[in-house]
């Protein structure tokens, strides 16, 4: 199951160089994950400040 992230994202970019398949870009209010393109590491959760990235 893909992540995804929650409204407390502040848009640090923090997760989108942490993504190894691009998965993350950014989105008009905040960061987004392409659910087709996540792989499903865990990555960007572990690298976010404010726990906004949880398994969908």
């Amino acid at each position: 199951m893909a992540y995804v992230i929650s409204e407390e994202c502040v848009s640090c970019g923090a997760c989108e160089s942490e993504c190894p398949v691009g998965a993350i870009s950014q989105g008009d209010a905040q960061f987004v994950i392409d659910a087709d393109s996540c792989i499903d590491c865990g990555a960007c959760a572990a690298q976010c400040p404010t726990e906004a990235i949880s398994q969908g």
